[in-house]
């Protein structure tokens, strides 16, 4: 699949994240991102990513055949109803209670929730409360 434009967050460029169960693992960020408004939009027979985020199997070539185990991966929400919505779809396809939706003491209007992905990975969704931002996005469009 080539693509000549990409939009990117603030900070991190990509995750990657090795599985045991591809097929469970796309069919939860599957379900949790479509919740935040975030295709998946590639797949291939061994990984599939979304924006930032990429999902190989430990056969992968690009796993160097190298489980990652529990790592924490948190996805921006725009609002608090969002990060209600990211968790009961969590649960729903897969994944595991880790912190129910709430404030949190982070800051003030800190409003997350947690769950453990199917291969224990410790994924949160995150509210921060009212702000302006400067962009959406950064857009990146590649010269031919």
């Amino acid at each position: 699949m080539e693509t000549n434009q990409l939009h990117r967050g603030r900070l991190i460029d990509h995750v990657q994240l090795v599985v045991n169960d591809l097929k469970a693992s796309q069919d939860f960020y599957t379900a949790v991102l479509a919740v935040l408004g975030i295709p998946v939009i590639g797949t291939t027979e061994d990984f599939f990513w979304a924006d930032e985020l990429v999902v190989s199997s430990v056969d992968s070539p690009t796993a160097l055949g190298v489980l990652t185990g529990r790592h924490h991966l948190a996805f921006q929400a725009k609002d608090r109803a969002t990060v209600d919505a990211f968790y009961r779809a969590a649960l729903i396809h897969g994944g595991r209670d880790n912190g129910a939706p709430g404030e949190r003491v982070y800051h003030p209007g800190y409003y997350a929730a947690f769950v453990l992905d199917p291969a224990e990975n410790n994924i949160e969704a995150v509210y921060h409360g009212q702000a302006d931002r400067s962009a959406s996005s950064v857009v990146i469009d590649f010269q031919s």
